[in-house]
């Protein structure tokens, strides 16, 4: 493959090594590093729904030049308002040297594809308002729909 192709396949239980940079370089974008560093078993078992076909998580990765550049997780749902599924894309990240390049925009348009193969109508995520440089990113591939998200950690 050429260096400059970036090809999107799901992760493979060999990917392990090069996927967990990516997963630690997400995690550490959104401030969980040190002591709010998520707990090395949420990692593991994380790792492990990839693999377990009862669980609905999924996984894909962005290939360059032999070298692992992004990740998307995402899974499906049921709703009450659709009879097919919904799928949510829970994580995308991308090595900072790829962002602008395509990367995350072809990540995104694989989990489109796997949404429309899954029978799913909508495909949505969320990202903290600060995220500037990603929403330029998903205003161009998606509408917006209006809804605020709430949260309370219980």
């Amino acid at each position: 493959m050429s260096p400059d192709l970036v090809a999107i396949r799901p992760v493979r239980p060999t990917d392990h090594a090069a996927w967990l940079p990516l997963w630690e370089g997400y995690n550490a974008f959104y401030g969980r590093v040190g002591p709010t560093a998520l707990d090395p078993a949420v990692t593991r078992q994380t790792w492990a729904r990839f693999f377990d076909g009862y669980e609905p998580v999924e996984a894909m990765i962005a290939e360059r030049g032999g070298r692992l550049v992004g990740l998307v997780h995402y899974l499906f749902h049921r709703s009450t308002t659709m009879l097919g599924p919904t799928c949510y894309l829970q994580d995308l990240f991308t090595t900072p040297e790829c962002r602008g390049q395509g990367v995350g925009r072809a990540l995104i348009e694989a989990v489109y594809d796997r949404a429309r193969a899954a029978g799913a109508a909508r495909v949505y995520w969320m990202t903290q308002e600060t995220n500037a440089t990603a929403m330029r990113l998903y205003d161009a591939v998606a509408a917006k729909p209006g809804f605020v998200i709430y949260r309370k950690d219980v």
